[in-house]
C-alpha cells in the first residue's frame, strides 16, 4: 500500500527528530527474517533504548540529511532497518548484537558515531561501551578510590597502636 505525501513527510520528521538527539545509529539488512522475527526485534530495541525504523532509503537520506548521520547516506542499498541509541551510544548496537546470536539473516552494514562512518564489523566495539549507570559506577570508584586508601593508611598505625597495647595488656594479665 502507498503511503500519502503527509505520511512520508511526517515519517521524515520523526526519524530526523530522533537522529537529532542519538548518539549513535545502526544500519541492517532484515533481508531473510520473518515478521514474528522482526516483532522480537523492534520488542527488544524498546526493552533496550533504542529506536529502529524500516523506512525506505530515498526517505532515511532525507531524514538524515543535515544530521551527523549524514554519512551513512550511501549504505542505504536493499531493505534496511535503522535503529538509532537513545539511552546511550551503544544501545542499539547492544540489541542488534544480541538479536543476530540467534539470527543471522540481520547483516550489520553501516555504523555512525560522532559523526564517522564505521564498517559493519565494529558493532561489537560499540555494543561493548558500557551504559551510563556503569559509567557512572566505574567513576564513582575511580574517585573514591583514592580517598578509602587515604583512610586506611591514617587509620592502621592508630589500629596498630591499639593491638600491641592490647598485647601488652593480655601478657601483663598472663602472668
Amino acid at each position: 500500500m502507498a503511503m500519502s505525501f503527509q505520511a512520508k513527510q511526517a515519517m521524515v520528521a520523526e526519524v530526523s527528530d530522533v537522529a537529532t538527539r542519538a548518539h549513535s545509529a545502526v544500519l541492517a539488512e532484515y533481508r531473510g527474517l520473518t515478521a514474528g522475527q522482526m516483532d522480537d526485534l523492534r520488542t527488544h530495541a524498546r526493552e533496550g533504548g533504542a529506536y529502529l525504523k524500516v523506512i525506505k532509503n530515498n526517505l532515511a537520506k532525507l531524514a538524515l540529511k543535515g544530521t551527523e548521520y549524514e554519512c551513512m547516506s550511501d549504505a542505504f542499498v536493499g531493505p534496511v532497518i535503522l535503529g538509532f541509541s537513545l539511552e546511550d551510544p551503544g544501545s542499539a548496537a547492544r540489541v542488534v548484537s544480541d538479536f543476530r546470536k540467534n539470527h543471522d539473516a540481520l547483516k550489520v552494514t553501516a555504523i555512525s558515531f560522532n559523526g564517522q562512518l564505521l564498517p559493519g564489523e565494529q558493532l561489537d566495539r560499540l555494543a561493548k561501551l558500557p551504559t551510563r549507570d556503569e559509567a557512572l559506577s566505574q567513576l564513582m570508584r575511580a574517585m573514591t578510590a583514592p580517598v578509602e586508601k587515604l583512610a586506611r593508611v591514617t587509620r592502621e598505625p592508630v589500629a596498630q597502636l591499639s593491638r600491641t597495647v592490647a598485647a601488652v595488656r593480655d601478657e601483663k594479665q598472663a602472668a
